[in-house]
């Protein structure tokens, strides 16, 4: 049994349908992408399964239990964990203090809270220096990298990441996906939001192509990158070095 499953899952907004009856599985230990453009529907995906977007219609199942329209709270305490587009750190609160708040939905003693925090600064050396340092003071890459300690602190069965990779250095998205790859290494499951396939695909092991709330092809990676017609459609024509570096490393 897969660990998520989508079923005939339909979003609207108002009059507008955001999702048109897409159906989809992703197994644990998987990295599975969700590639398209903007407005494709993707963002409404992960936002669906994690409670903050409602179905019309359709489900969403977790382990083949349904958690389609439950709250965002209830759908965290069952192992999901969205780190959304635009990294969203606080900005006030010190680094520290942003990777503890992934906690929230744990009770656990506030000691091994902390050194789990502290691993966290094991799997992003780059952040350690500025654990006491104020959200706002760090780059993009650097919040990135927060905004997933974050939420690997919920502990997550499966991790909902959106454009990780957007506006970051060729050389900071090798390392936040290089930690996605050991993410998925440990287990979890991986739904991986990005309109750059050729950075998805390299670490992906299968993917799905949405077009304005429809999916209009899945596969393998290889096999959708290898489509002509696809990848030019959709895919953003021809592959570079820099995917290729990930995929020998992955």
């Amino acid at each position: 049994m897969p660990l998520l499953e989508l079923e005939n899952l339909i979003v609207s907004y108002g009059k507008t349908e955001a999702l048109k009856g897409i159906s989809l599985h992703v197994e644990a230990g998987e990295i599975v992408a969700l590639l398209g453009a903007n407005g494709a529907g993707k963002s409404t995906t992960l936002r669906a399964i994690s409670g903050l977007a409602k179905p019309r219609s359709g489900e969403i199942r977790l382990d083949g239990r349904k958690i389609s329209g439950a709250a965002p709270e209830a759908i965290v305490r069952l192992g999901v964990a969205h780190v959304p587009e635009g990294r969203r750190v606080f900005p006030g609160l010190s680094v520290r203090e942003n990777i503890l708040i992934g906690a929230a939905n744990r009770r656990v003693a506030r000691r091994a809270l902390d050194a789990e925090a502290c691993r966290m600064f094991d799997t992003f050396p780059e952040i350690r220096p500025f654990a006491e340092a104020r959200g706002w003071t760090l780059s993009g890459g650097q919040q990135q990298m927060v905004a997933i300690a974050r939420g690997l602190m919920a502990r997550p069965r499966l991790l909902l990441l959106d454009e990780p990779s957007l506006g970051l250095a060729p050389l900071i998205v090798r390392q936040v996906l290089s930690v996605v790859v050991e993410i998925a290494n440990r287990g979890a499951a991986v739904l991986l939001v990005e309109q750059n396939a050729r950075v998805a695909l390299s670490v992906a092991q299968r993917g799905y192509v949405l077009q304005t709330g429809e999916l209009v092809a899945e596969g393998a990676s290889k096999d959708l990158w290898s489509n002509d017609g696809l990848r030019d459609a959709y895919l953003g024509g021809q592959v570079d070095a820099m995917a290729d570096t990930m995929r020998a490393q992955s």
